[in-house]
């Protein structure tokens, strides 16, 4: 399981002492933990749903990158890059836009979607398909042109 892989990456970083690594893992094993309290007693986080938390923290990476930059600090956001890094070896390979607008084409036959206002039944008819595996601000500019 890909929980359990994190786990073991977190006690091989702790051994290396790389602080950066342990303290990345350490919040993603934290967020998972959060996640399966929300989710009730007993409850064990499968493969989906760790690809989610880890989707989450990247998105989350990904903006914090931005914001540091347009406020001219630098050395937090190489930190925050250097995170995003880590987190992203976890992910599985990214679809390329030519591979995610095939689904959308295929998607836009199949729930006859035409114009701008059937945007929310395409993409909720996409992005279970493409969960983890295409970054979701390149499948709604796929979606937003294949509607236009």
């Amino acid at each position: 399981m890909l929980k359990d892989k994190v786990k073991n990456d977190l006690k091989a970083s702790m051994f290396a002492r790389d602080e950066l690594k342990t303290s990345t893992l350490r919040l993603l094993l934290s967020s998972l933990q959060n996640y399966e309290i929300e989710k009730g007693l007993n409850y064990e986080a499968s493969d989906e749903d760790v690809l989610t938390i880890i989707s989450r923290e990247i998105k989350k990476r990904k903006e914090s990158v931005e914001a540091f930059k347009n406020a001219g600090r630098n050395e937090m956001a190489e930190k925050e890059q250097k995170e995003l890094e880590i987190l992203l070896t976890y992910q599985p390979e990214q679809m390329s836009e030519d591979e995610i607008r095939i689904i959308v084409k295929k998607a836009k036959d199949g729930t006859g979607a035409a114009s701008m206002q059937d945007m929310g039944k395409l993409m909720s008819s996409v992005m279970p398909q493409l969960k983890g595996k295409a970054d979701g601000s390149i499948v709604n500019k796929v979606v937003r042109e294949e509607l236009s």
